[in-house]
């Protein structure tokens, strides 16, 4: 499958199975995916992988967080949840959003490289992402922020991922403003 027909099939899958992919076909493919454009390469980005009871543990923060009682029970919708986190660097020439911009790309190219291999995936956010208690949970450092979780399982059988309206390309693609005839006043 070539990179535009991956990127053209690529869907949000809502609901997934118990399948998941191992550690090792996780690791080969956050290496490809880290080889997004990064100026500098700073690599300001980390993935955190959940499984299992770590799961709880998110669903425990994001109660704390919206001042619930019980635990949320969103993180167990998916087998695997990979926190996204931007990891910013110290840099005079690279901005913080240009190394958030890095991590966004590492976590939809890995979307796009899960989803290839025949993994369901969603890119999950929420309002709670950038709560105490939820980077608590994380173990963020002072110098990162959370952007959401990759959720991850298999692909149900006989279940179509949701529609995505189609992108209306010439709308979005515009050209450099010809410049302004300068006033007689103004050419001195």
């Amino acid at each position: 499958m070539s990179a535009l027909d991956a990127v053209r099939s690529r869907q949000s899958w809502s609901k997934v199975t118990a399948e998941a992919p191992s550690r090792e076909e996780l690791l080969h493919l956050v290496a490809a995916a880290g080889r997004v454009a990064d100026h500098s390469s700073l690599r300001p980005w980390r993935l955190i992988e959940m499984r299992g009871d770590d799961r709880e543990v998110l669903g425990a923060a994001i109660a704390k967080a919206q001042g619930d009682s019980s635990p949320s029970t969103k993180p167990l919708r998916a087998p695997l949840l990979i926190a996204v986190v931007a990891s910013y660097r110290k840099s005079d020439k690279v901005p913080r959003w240009e190394q958030e911009a890095v991590a966004s790309g590492v976590a939809h190219v890995l979307s796009l490289l899960l989803d290839e291999a025949g993994w369901g995936v969603i890119w999950r956010t929420g309002h709670y992402t950038r709560a105490k208690a939820v980077a608590k949970a994380h173990g963020l450092d002072k110098n990162e922020e959370l952007l959401g979780w990759l959720y991850v399982g298999g692909k149900p059988v006989g279940k179509k991922p949701g529609r995505r309206k189609a992108v209306e390309a010439r709308k979005l693609v515009t050209r450099m403003p010809k410049p302004k005839p300068k006033k007689r006043d103004e050419k001195k």
